[in-house]
C-alpha cells in the first residue's frame, strides 16, 4: 500500500497560488477538453493514460501540466518553473505537493490535483493520488478525491439556498464545494485530519471562504447544532467491523454506518430541515429491505424518501470493492479476504446488499413517513431538484382525506408522455394487439405508471382551471351508464386512489401547489 505524504504547513496558500497559476494556464476542465480533444478526454476519464499522452506531444505548457498533474510523469524542474513560476515550483516541493529527486533532478507530482466541473462550477480538487493513471495501492489514510459516490450525492442534493448546510464526512471537500454557492455557511466535517487538511486546500484553491471546517467523529463537532441542510456520504461499505480504509470503512458491523447516520441526522435538522444521505443496507433473509431501513427512523417527525439505485448480490460486492482498493480477487489476497467476507455474510444471513440515496424531511410532531422503493430506470437529470418537489407534493398530500382529494383541481405534468403498446397478435396469427398502456415523465426520474382505459379517460379530463376531480369522475361514470350513487362512489374512491399515486411520484399536480413546484424545479436546475 502506498502511505500519503505528509503535508506542509503552507498548502492552503500554495493551494490558492497554484489554482490562479494553472487558470492562467487555461488547465481547467473545460480547458483541458479543448486540448485534448473528445477521444483523448473520455480516455483520461477511462483511465488510458497512453491516448492522453498521444494527446500532449505538442510541447506547450499546458501538455507538460496534464503530463505533470494528471498522468504524473516525472517533469525536470525548470521547464516546470517556467510554466508555473520559480516561487511557486519552491512551495509545491516546502508543502510536499511534489516531491523532488535529488539524483535526477525531477520532480514527481504527490497529490491527486485536478480540475472539475461541481454543480456548474469549475473547480480544482485536492486528494490522494489514486490509480487512475498510475500503479498505486490506497493506504489506510486514503482521501478520496471525486468519485462515483460523491458524484451521485451531488446530483441528489438541491441547490436552492439556505442558511446552513452541514457535510457530514466531507473528506477532500466536495460536498462543501457544491453546497457553498448557494448556502450562507457550511459546517464541514470528518474524522480523519488529513481529509480536513485536504479539503482546506480544496476551499483555498477555489475560493471559498463560508466553509467551517471541523475535526470530529460522526455528529460529535455539531454537537446540538441544526441545520437546514444536512449531506453526508459516509463510510457506508457493508462488512466486517473493521476499518482498512478510513474513506469507505466505519468500524461498524454490515450496515451499522448508514443506520446510524440516518438515526441522528433528525436530530440535527432545524424546522423544516432535510438531510441527503448516501446509504447502504443488507437484504437479509426473510426480512423486507424497506422495513430494515425504516426501523432506522424514529417514530415522528420526519418525512423519509428511501430510493435503492442498485442491488448486487455478496460475491459482486465483495469482488467490486476489493479492485476498489487495487486488490485483484484472483490474487491469495483477494481470494482469502474474499472468503472471510463472504463467511460474515453468510453468518448473517446477508443475501444481498442495496445503495441509494436516503432523504429525509423534518415534518415536527406529525408522524413519521416512509415511501422506500427501487428507482431501477435509467434517468440523467439531477435528483436534487425532484425531492425538493417530492416533499412539497407530500406535504400537500400529508392530511388531506378522500374528500379533500377528490374536491381539488388538478393537471398533467407537462411533458408527460402517453405510451401504448402492442404486440404481435399470436392468438390471431396476425397483425397486433394492444398490451400495456402507460403515462411517463420525460424529466427527473422518468417515473412510469401502467393505467387502464378508465383511469385515461379522467387524467385526461383534469385541468387546474376546470372541474375537481370528484365531478370529472362522476361524468365518466356517468358517461359509462354508473348512475347508483355506489357505483359513483366506488367510481370516485379508485380516482382518488390512482391520483394520490401519480402525485407522489408527480405524473399528476395539485393546481394550487402546481405553480410553486414548477419554479422550484427550475430554480434548482
Amino acid at each position: 500500500m502506498t502511505d500519503p505524504t505528509p503535508l506542509g504547513a503552507g498548502l492552503p496558500d500554495t493551494a490558492m497560488r497554484l489554482a490562479e497559476a494553472l487558470r492562467e494556464a487555461g488547465f481547467t476542465n473545460a480547458g483541458i477538453a479543448e486540448h485534448l480533444g473528445p477521444a483523448a478526454t473520455q480516455a483520461m476519464y477511462r483511465g488510458e493514460p497512453g491516448v492522453v499522452r498521444h494527446a500532449c506531444s505538442d510541447g506547450s505548457d499546458l501538455s507538460l501540466l496534464v503530463r505533470f498533474f494528471i498522468l504524473r510523469e516525472p517533469v525536470a524542474q525548470s521547464p516546470l518553473a517556467a510554466a508555473l513560476g520559480d516561487d511557486l515550483v519552491r512551495s509545491l516541493i516546502d508543502d510536499s505537493v511534489a516531491a523532488l529527486d535529488s539524483d535526477t533532478g525531477e520532480l514527481r507530482i504527490a497529490l491527486d490535483i485536478r480540475p472539475h466541473l461541481i454543480t456548474g462550477h469549475e473547480r480544482l480538487v485536492f486528494s490522494d493520488l489514486d490509480a487512475s493513471m498510475t500503479d498505486i495501492v490506497p493506504g489506510r489514510d486514503h482521501v478520496l478525491g471525486v468519485g462515483a459516490a460523491s458524484l451521485s450525492l451531488l446530483s441528489a442534493a438541491p441547490l436552492s439556498p439556505v442558511d446552513s448546510v452541514l457535510d457530514l464526512g466531507t473528506g477532500s471537500g466536495v460536498q462543501a464545494l457544491g453546497q457553498a454557492p448557494v448556502a450562507e455557511r457550511v459546517v464541514a466535517t470528518d474524522v480523519h485530519g488529513r481529509a480536513l487538511d485536504l479539503a482546506q486546500a480544496t476551499l483555498a484553491a477555489n475560493g471559498v471562504d463560508n466553509v467551517e471546517l471541523r475535526h470530529g467523529s460522526w455528529f460529535e463537532a455539531v454537537a446540538g447544532e441544526h441545520f437546514d441542510r444536512i449531506v453526508a456520504n459516509p463510510p457506508f461499505v457493508v462488512g466486517l467491523p473493521e476499518v482498512g480504509h478510513v474513506y469507505r470503512d466505519s468500524g461498524m458491523d454490515l450496515d451499522g454506518a448508514s443506520e446510524f447516520v440516518v438515526k441522528h441526522a433528525p436530530e440535527h435538522l432545524a424546522e423544516g430541515g432535510r438531510a441527503f444521505i448516501l446509504a447502504s443496507w443488507v437484504h437479509v433473509e426473510g426480512e423486507s429491505w424497506q422495513s430494515r431501513v425504516a426501523s432506522w427512523l424514529p417514530k415522528t417527525g420526519v418525512n423519509a424518501w428511501v430510493l435503492q439505485r442498485d442491488v448486487v448480490d455478496p460475491g459482486m460486492y465483495v469482488s467490486t470493492w476489493l479492485r476498489d482498493e487495487t486488490i485483484d480477487p484472483r490474487s491469495a489476497e483477494g481470494i482469502e479476504r474474499t472468503e472471510r467476507w463472504l463467511a460474515h455474510f453468510a453468518e448473517n444471513n446477508v443475501t444481498g446488499i442495496g445503495f441509494g440515496w436516503i432523504l429525509l424531511d423534518d415534518i415536527g410532531d406529525a408522524p413519521t413517513e416512509v415511501t422506500a422503493e427501487a428507482l431501477s430506470q435509467p434517468f440523467s437529470d439531477p435528483l436534487g431538484p425532484e425531492a425538493e418537489e417530492y416533499f412539497a407534493r407530500t406535504a400537500w398530500l400529508r392530511g388531506k382525506t378522500s374528500d379533500d382529494i377528490l374536491n381539488a383541481r388538478y393537471l398533467l405534468r407537462p411533458g408527460l408522455a402517453l405510451e401504448e403498446v402492442s404486440l404481435a397478435d399470436t392468438d390471431a396469427g396476425m397483425g397486433f394487439a394492444p398490451e400495456v398502456t402507460r403515462i411517463t415523465r420525460t424529466d427527473g426520474p422518468r417515473f412510469t405508471h401502467d393505467v387502464d382505459a378508465g383511469v385515461l379517460a379522467i387524467l385526461s379530463g383534469l385541468n387546474p382551471d376546470g372541474l375537481p376531480l370528484r365531478d370529472v369522475a362522476g361524468l365518466y361514470a356517468a358517461a359509462n351508464g354508473l348512475y347508483d350513487l355506489d357505483e359513483t362512489q366506488q367510481v370516485e374512491a379508485s380516482a382518488a386512489g390512482v391520483v394520490v399515486d401519480l402525485i407522489r411520484h408527480g405524473l399528476v399536480l395539485p393546481a394550487e401547489i402546481s405553480t410553486t413546484v414548477n419554479e422550484k424545479g427550475s430554480s434548482d436546475r
